[in-house]
C-alpha cells in the first residue's frame, strides 16, 4: 500500500510542474508584463516610460527565464518565472498588483469559504446518499419514477434562481436572514444559513441521481443475487453489501470536489457578498489583477491534486483489493 501511495504522489509532481508552465506560458508570453502594464494603467495615452515604470514597480521588468545581466545562480533567481511561478511551489505568494499581500488575503478569506462549503457539503452529502439510498430501495415504482422526475427538475433550474429567488423570499418579504453581507463570530450564521440552503437544494437533482445510479448498478450485480439467494432481505442487502461497494465512486465523487471547500463557490460568495476566495477570485478577474489569479489558478490545481491523492488514500482503506498493487 506504502509503495502504491508513493507511486500516485511521484506521478502528482510532473502534473502540477506542467500546470504551471501553462498557467506561465499564457499570463506571460501569450499576454505579456507590457500587456498587463497597459490594462493597469490604460490601453489608450499610455507612455513607455510609464509602462517601465509600472513594470519595474511590480516585478515584471526581469527577463522571462535567464538574466544575463548578473552571474552565477541569480542569472536563474533574478528571472519572472522564478520569482512569479516557481515560488508558488513553496507557498510564496508575493504581493498583488495592487500591492496587497495575497498570502495573507488567502488566510483571511479562507474560513468564510470554509463556513459555507463545509456545511453544504456534509449536510449535501448525507441528504443525497439517503434520498437516492431510499429510492434505490423502491427502485420500479412510482416512488422512483416521480423522485427522478423531481430530481430532472431540479437539475434543470438555474442556480441563479435559487440565489434570487432564496433572497427575494426569505430576505426581502419575510425578513428571515440578511440579504447579503457578513459578520464575524457568533452571529455569522444569520449570513450563512441561506446560501447553504440554497447551496444544499440546488446540489439535490444531480446527488440524488448520481448516487442511485451507482446503488442501482450493485444491485445487479452476482453478489447481490448470491446474498439474496442465502435468505439475506432486501433492506439487509442493500445496506451491507450495495452501500458498502458503492463507497468507492461515493468517495471519488467526495474527494474531487473538496478543493471547493477551499476555492469557495464563484456566485455565491458574489451573489450573498461573502468575503471568501471565491469572490476573491471575481474581484482578482474584474480589476484585472493577475498575480492573484495566477496564484488562484495554481492554489486550484495543488488542491485538486491532493484530492486525487486523498482518493487514492481512500480507495486503500474502502478496497483491501487496491493494497496488493
Amino acid at each position: 500500500m506504502f509503495a502504491y501511495l508513493i507511486r500516485r504522489i511521484l506521478y502528482a509532481i510532473p502534473i502540477l510542474i506542467g500546470v504551471n508552465i501553462i498557467t506561465f506560458v499564457l499570463f506571460f508570453v501569450v499576454n505579456s508584463p507590457d500587456d498587463m502594464a497597459r490594462m493597469q494603467l490604460g490601453i489608450k495615452r499610455v507612455t513607455p516610460e510609464a509602462i517601465e515604470i509600472w513594470k519595474k514597480e511590480h516585478g515584471y521588468h526581469l527577463p522571462l527565464l535567464y538574466n544575463a545581466t548578473v552571474e552565477g545562480l541569480k542569472q536563474i533567481t533574478h528571472t519572472i518565472f522564478f520569482t512569479k511561478s516557481v515560488r508558488l511551489f513553496f507557498l510564496q505568494f508575493g504581493a498583488s498588483d495592487s500591492g496587497r499581500n495575497i498570502g495573507y488575503d488567502i488566510s483571511q478569506r479562507l474560513w468564510p469559504s470554509l463556513a459555507i462549503a463545509l456545511p453544504t457539503l456534509i449536510l449535501g452529502l448525507i441528504i443525497n446518499i439517503q434520498v437516492a439510498f431510499f429510492i434505490a430501495l423502491f427502485r420500479g415504482t412510482y416512488l422512483d419514477l416521480w423522485g427522478m422526475v423531481l430530481c430532472i427538475v431540479l437539475m434543470s433550474i438555474s442556480t441563479m434562481f435559487y440565489i434570487i429567488g432564496g433572497q427575494y423570499l426569505f430576505s426581502k418579504l419575510l425578513h428571515l436572514v440578511p440579504i447579503s453581507g457578513y459578520n464575524t463570530g457568533i452571529t455569522a450564521y444569520k449570513f450563512l444559513i441561506l446560501p447553504i440552503i440554497i447551496g444544499i437544494i440546488g446540489g439535490i437533482g444531480t446527488g440524488v441521481r448520481w448516487y442511485r445510479t451507482l446503488f442501482l448498478e450493485e444491485v445487479y450485480r452476482d453478489y447481490v443475487r448470491t446474498a439474496r439467494a442465502k435468505g439475506l432481505s432486501d433492506n439487509k442487502v442493500m445496506a451491507r453489501h450495495v452501500l458498502r461497494n458503492a463507497l468507492i465512486p461515493i468517495l471519488t465523487n467526495v474527494v474531487a470536489i473538496l478543493p471547493l471547500l477551499f476555492l469557495g463557490s464563484l456566485l455565491t460568495e458574489n451573489f450573498f457578498g461573502i468575503p471568501g476566495l471565491g469572490s476573491y477570485t471575481i474581484e482578482a478577474i474584474s480589476s484585472q489583477d493577475f498575480a492573484i489569479v495566477r496564484t488562484m489558478v495554481f492554489l486550484g490545481s495543488l488542491l485538486y491534486i491532493l484530492g486525487l491523492i486523498l482518493t487514492d488514500i481512500s480507495y486503500t482503506i474502502a478496497d483491501p483489493r487496491v493494497r496488493l498493487q
